[in-house]
């Protein structure tokens, strides 16, 4: 049923009518904690609110760009991303030709996508885009141990301009980019607006909801996702 005409049960009836309990825990901690999970159930259903939102969105702009990648299966254009499935979702790596290794934060991200590739893959094409030589990306897939990632080449640089992964001044951006194919046209559907312009004082720029699992485990955390670490490409 839309969650629009569905008539739901107050999030504070839910959050009083919880049987869980913890041993030995204070009434000041599950008072507090009560009021929290009804804050966690309104959370989920904005969460909802916005991704039904987002599906609802009308047709995006056609795309008319000849760009070309080079994958493990060859030469391909963005049609060709797509393989069988409707919707295709591009992921840019900041790894461009001037780095020697990419960039950590990204990495982070995509080593937990790894782990749900294959999944994610039952429905939709998902691709990582970087413009480094293709030889240079499939030796760090090896280097990480990743299987199912598809990691491709972007030839000529072109969609990286076009879809917000290369700013003016030639360095790389990450960049995340969903694509439709519908009645044989590719059309644009939604690309991650949020950065340095919406980010809250004190945070790090970020989406909505994170893409990174790694931070939505830090969120549940005291230590919190914190304001001096970062990711490593190798903490050895």
């Amino acid at each position: 049923m839309d969650a629009k005409t569905e008539t739901l049960i107050p999030a504070q009836q839910l959050a009083r009518e919880n049987p869980l309990r913890v041993p030995n825990e204070s009434a000041e901690y599950r008072a507090a904690r009560t009021a929290l999970l009804a804050e966690e159930i309104e959370l989920r259903r904005h969460i909802e609110r916005v991704a039904a939102q987002r599906r609802a969105l009308p047709p995006g702009a056609p795309v008319t760009g000849d760009y070309r990648f080079l994958g493990e299966e060859g030469e391909v254009d963005l049609a060709g991303l797509f393989q069988d499935k409707p919707t295709l979702v591009a992921y840019s790596y900041m790894f461009g030709p001037q780095r020697e290794r990419p960039c950590p934060m990204c990495t982070a991200m995509l080593g937990a996508w790894e782990g749900n590739a294959a999944d994610i893959g039952q429905r939709v094409s998902l691709v990582v885009i970087a413009r480094s030589p293709l030889e240079k990306l499939l030796a760090w897939k090896r280097e990480r141990g990743w299987k199912n990632l598809r990691l491709y080449q972007d030839l000529t640089g072109a969609y990286s301009r076009d879809y917000f992964a290369m700013p003016t001044d030639g360095a790389d951006d990450s960049a995340l980019n969903v694509f439709t194919r519908r009645d044989g046209t590719v059309r644009h559907f939604w690309s991650g607006e949020m950065g340095d312009g919406t980010a809250d004082p004190g945070q790090d720029p970020r989406g909505a909801p994170d893409p990174t699992p790694l931070w939505t485990v830090l969120d549940m955390t005291p230590e919190g996702r914190g304001r001096d670490w970062y990711p490593s490409l190798n903490y050895a």
